[in-house]
């Protein structure tokens, strides 16, 4: 996996803005949150739950977490809505059936209103007891795209 570096700062900024600071903690808060995230990392890297875990643990927003990663040069790994596979869409769901009519009806629904965000596939995922995974392979079976990351990475 390559370097999450100041080309890449760059090139992610052009598409999302992310305030510093995004929970306007203070520099003691600050330099914890950040200390947990180093203390978290694996072969320099840190995995999309684990970064959720931290943000729990330290009673901050997600957001907050990508952004301490962010600035600290950290990339994050295992999506929990497989954004970062190389092939975009192994769909895990068991014998390939596709999803209930209207799970696929509010993912239309969701990515035409430019509300097809991470943080809504969560929600059906947890509305129709399915793995967010599942949902957002469906999604990527049908074309649509996701966007809005709660730790800010896309």
């Amino acid at each position: 996996m390559r370097d999450f570096n100041d080309a890449s700062r760059v090139k992610k900024s052009a598409r999302i803005q992310i305030p510093n600071n995004p929970d306007n903690l203070s520099k003691e808060e600050l330099a914890h949150l950040e200390s947990m995230v180093k203390a978290a990392l694996g072969d320099g890297y840190i995995s999309c739950p684990v970064a959720w875990d931290i943000a729990k643990e330290a009673r901050v927003t997600k957001i907050a977490v990508g952004e301490i990663a962010d600035k600290l040069g950290i990339r994050i790994t295992d999506c929990q809505i497989g954004f970062y596979k190389k092939e975009k869409t192994t769909y895990d769901n068991p014998a390939n059936k596709c999803l209930d009519g209207e799970i696929v009806t509010m993912l239309m629904t969701l990515a035409e209103s430019n509300q097809l965000t991470c943080t809504k596939i969560f929600e059906l995922g947890q509305e129709f007891k399915l793995k967010p995974i599942t949902i957002a392979n469906e999604a990527s079976v049908q074309g649509l795209k996701i966007s809005g990351c709660q730790l800010g990475c896309f």
